[in-house]
């Protein structure tokens, strides 16, 4: 993979048809691991891009496979997960005994992850796989992604920026 440098403060990581093609053996990887469940719940973090990369694997499973994806959200402060309750858009008895896909654009240290996987451990579920866009591989929090589209050696200093709007599509180290 080539690595192009856009400006003296950011460099490509990956492009519009580069994050595709990670989305797109995500979800053949959810579809092999998960090929028996008749549904699933898809699971994205707000704020961020963690509903778009969501939506995004819920339709594409939707075309390769029989397993139907509930679209939900889990709003989480990111910076402070303690200060403000974590809010979940579905009811508890909609993912009882189901397979919990979290997804996040970036994993930085796993306190996101870790906090979104502890609102969901106080229920009966069946499993819980997080899924990110970008690991950066500086865990600090006991909770692994079991689907990764990138994991990137980055410094601490370094940050990594995803963008999903009309205008641009991309993954820069800054």
């Amino acid at each position: 993979m080539k690595n192009y440098t856009m400006s003296n403060s950011k460099t490509l990581v990956l492009n519009n048809e580069q994050i595709q093609a990670k989305l797109d053996r995500m979800v053949h990887e959810i579809h092999e691991l998960c090929y028996s469940e008749a549904e699933i719940i898809i699971c994205g973090v707000a704020p961020g891009n963690g509903i778009e990369i969501s939506n995004r694997i819920a339709n594409k499973l939707k075309e390769v496979s029989n397993i139907t994806p509930i679209l939900s959200s889990i709003k989480i402060n990111k910076e402070n997960p303690l200060s403000s309750e974590i809010i979940l858009d579905i009811e508890d008895k909609q993912y009882e005994g189901k397979t919990i896909i979290i997804i996040d654009d970036v994993s930085n240290s796993g306190k996101t992850l870790m906090y979104a996987v502890k609102h969901f451990m106080e229920k009966h579920i069946k499993s819980i796989l997080p899924l990110v866009l970008v690991d950066r591989d500086h865990s600090r929090y006991p909770v692994r992604t079991r689907f990764v589209g990138l994991t990137i050696s980055t410094t601490l200093q370094d940050h990594i920026r995803v963008e999903m709007n009309d205008t641009e599509e991309a993954v820069y180290l800054v």
